[in-house]
C-alpha cells in the first residue's frame, strides 16, 4: 500500500494529463498521484450540457483508485470537475486547489446560460475553433515545428511543450495525430456550467483559486463571488491561462503555498 498522501490531478480541455509532467513532478516525491489521462474520451461519461457525467467519472475514479481522501489539483476544465465532485462527494475530498478555474458569478453565468438557450455559445468560448483545429502531422518534428508558431506556445516552457508534441500526440497512418479529440474538446467548451450562482454556501471543503495575472478568463465579479459565496482562498500567478505550462515550478510552488494557507500539511518542494 502506497503511505504517501493522495493527489489527484484533473487536466485542462484538450491538454491530456501526461502533458503535465513538470509540474507533476514536483510533488511526485510526496504525493501519489493519479489522474484520468483524457477526460470526456469514455462513452461510458459522455460530454453533455455542465458535464454531470464527468463529474461522475471523476467520481468514480477516486472512490477506485485512492484509499482515502485526496488533494485534488485542477487546471480549467480539470478545476471546475474537482469543484463539483467535492460539492457532490466531499467526503472524497481534504482540498481542492483550482488553476485558473474561476467559479463564475451571476453575470458571466447568465451570459453562458443565454449562449446555449439562443445558439451562440461557441462564440463565447474557444470553442469555435476546436473543430477548425489541425490534427494530423506528417511526424513529430512536424508538430514540433507546427505548435512552436502558434502564439499560444509561445510562452510555454520548452520541456512542456515537448511533452505536449510527444505525450499529446498518437501515431496514425498519417503519421502523429492530437490524442485529445476536437471535436470532445469542442463539446466541453459548448457545456460550460451556468449554475454555480445557484449552489453558493453549499462547499464544504477547503478550496483556493491560482490564477494567472494576464489569464482572460479571471474576472472581477468571479472573484468577488468565490470568496463571497463559497469562502474560497484566492492567489495571483504570473502568467496566462497556460501558466502551468509557462511557469510549471512556479505554479507548483504556488499550489504548495495555497495548501499551507488551506490548513493541509504537506512536504515543501
Amino acid at each position: 500500500m502506497n503511505d504517501k498522501p493522495a493527489l489527484h490531478f484533473s487536466h485542462a480541455n484538450s491538454f491530456p494529463a501526461g502533458t503535465y509532467r513538470k509540474f507533476l513532478s514536483h510533488f511526485a516525491p510526496h504525493y501519489d498521484i493519479g489522474y484520468i489521462e483524457t477526460l470526456g474520451h469514455d462513452p461510458r461519461y459522455p460530454v453533455t450540457d455542465c458535464w454531470p457525467h464527468l463529474v461522475e467519472q471523476t467520481v468514480d475514479f477516486i472512490e477506485q483508485r485512492y484509499q482515502g481522501p485526496v488533494l485534488a489539483v485542477g487546471h480549467s476544465l480539470g478545476g471546475f470537475l474537482s469543484f463539483m465532485a467535492a460539492l457532490q462527494r466531499p467526503e472524497l475530498f481534504r482540498a481542492v486547489v483550482l488553476l485558473d478555474s474561476p467559479i463564475f458569478g451571476r453575470p458571466v453565468s447568465t451570459a453562458l446560460w443565454l449562449g446555449k438557450r439562443f445558439g451562440f455559445i461557441e462564440r463565447m468560448t474557444p470553442g469555435q475553433g476546436s473543430l477548425r483545429r489541425r490534427r494530423h502531422w506528417p511526424s513529430i518534428e512536424a508538430a514540433t515545428a507546427h505548435f512552436q508558431a502558434k502564439h499560444t506556445f509561445a510562452s510555454f516552457d520548452p520541456e512542456c511543450l515537448n511533452d505536449y508534441v510527444t505525450t499529446g500526440t498518437v501515431p496514425c497512418e498519417e503519421g502523429v495525430r492530437l490524442k485529445f479529440e476536437p471535436e470532445v474538446e469542442y463539446r466541453i467548451y459548448c457545456g460550460l456550467p451556468h449554475f454555480f450562482p445557484r449552489l453558493r454556501g453549499r462547499l464544504k471543503v477547503p478550496t483556493g483559486f491560482i490564477g494567472g495575472r494576464s489569464s482572460e478568463y479571471v474576472r472581477r465579479s468571479d472573484i468577488v463571488h468565490m470568496r463571497r459565496d463559497f469562502g474560497i482562498e484566492l492567489m495571483r500567478i504570473d502568467g496566462g491561462h497556460l501558466f502551468p505550462f509557462e511557469r510549471p515550478q512556479a505554479t507548483a510552488e504556488a499550489v504548495y503555498t495555497m495548501l499551507g494557507r488551506l490548513g493541509v500539511k504537506g512536504a515543501d518542494i
